[in-house]
């Protein structure tokens, strides 16, 4: 899969599926500009991908932040073929537990991030009648998640803001689709308890977790020509863990 000339962003370049992600889109060939709040991170997956990466600060809370982000990217690139949305957070614990402060700072990056990132990019595509917008949500958001109510919440707000956002942008060519990891080998991953680790590990139907690099393939699909005719779709990459009709 080719991406030769085109440009592209994704947030949540820094580490994880989402430095991953720069680094697939950019062997393909595309040019991808990174967003995130860990600068040291970002420059780091700079020097891993290369040339073609180009890492701006983005706060995904801030909307001053989202704006200037947008602004500088569209008069660096011209235009920009694909917006993927990666970055996001959590932090395991039971809904009881939640304060309100942990909810809305769940929120404003899992759901309100993503869906205020793409509003900044969209109507240059819609004036194109062309463009790619690949969220990632998780298998959380399709069936749940114990200890990670709120997140599931925000992810399974993804998942139906890219089946209307298809619909939406269908008369403009736009292709709008959503991968759903299951626990992948990330930072976020990491910094859960060894107990809950190997629970999900032994719970996969292919005994391992997923590497950052095979979400990111199915980010590339998503993103390439190969899927042109795909739009509304939510493919889960989660070694069998969650089988979904």
């Amino acid at each position: 899969m080719k991406l030769d000339g085109k440009n592209m962003v994704v947030t949540g370049g820094a580490s994880g599926i989402g430095r991953a992600t720069v680094q697939t889109l950019c062997a393909a060939g595309a040019r991808v500009f990174l967003g995130d709040i860990n600068e040291d991170g970002g420059a780091q997956t700079v020097s891993l991908a290369g040339k073609a990466a180009v890492f701006h600060h983005l706060d995904l809370t801030d909307d001053d932040s989202i704006a200037g982000f947008a602004t500088t990217v569209l008069a660096e690139a011209g235009q920009i073929d694909a917006v993927v949305n990666v970055a996001g957070w959590d932090i395991i614990q039971p809904f009881i537990e939640n304060t309100p402060e942990f909810w809305d700072k769940i929120i404003a990056i899992n759901l309100m991030g993503p869906i205020k990132f793409t509003r900044a990019f969209l109507e240059p595509m819609i004036e194109r009648n062309a463009g790619k917008i690949v969220s990632v949500s998780s298998d959380a958001g399709r069936v749940g998640s114990m200890g990670e109510t709120v997140y599931a919440g925000a992810k399974g707000g993804i998942i139906a803001f890219t089946k209307s956002l298809a619909r939406e942008m269908a008369r403009h060519r736009i292709n709008v689709n959503c991968v759903c990891p299951g626990p992948t080998n990330t930072p976020l991953f990491a910094n859960q308890p060894e107990r809950m680790q190997q629970a999900l590990t032994r719970a996969i139907p292919f005994r391992r977790v997923a590497e950052p690099g095979e979400i990111a393939d199915a980010i590339l699909f998503f993103a390439s020509g190969r899927s042109d005719y795909l739009t509304g779709q939510v493919l889960s990459v989660s070694g069998g863990l969650t089988m979904v009709d």
